[in-house]
């Protein structure tokens, strides 16, 4: 739910916006099955919404970049606190 709020909120045009959400739907459909809890779930999702935004610009019309370079984002966030965590310990 916060993750379509944070989407719907963003300060684009509504061919953008459109791009935007597809692209989030798209991506989501790609990793929902390898996130466990309802919790993780939530998390998961508010930070795809916030790798795509981070990437989406008034011009994004194409869903297929947005979503990889989403995904990419995520990624390397996931290894960066997975590396995190092993040099804590």
């Amino acid at each position: 739910m916060e993750a379509r709020r944070l989407l719907d909120s963003a300060t684009l045009g509504p061919d953008a916006l459109k791009t935007v959400g597809e692209a989030f739907d798209k991506a989501w459909s790609e990793i929902e099955g390898s996130i466990g809890c309802d919790q993780a779930r939530e998390a998961a999702r508010l930070k795809l919404a916030t790798a795509i935004l981070s990437v989406a610009t008034e011009d994004s019309r194409d869903v297929e970049v947005l979503k990889k370079a989403a995904l990419q984002a995520m990624a390397g966030d996931y290894r960066w606190q997975s590396i995190a965590r092993r040099t804590q310990h």
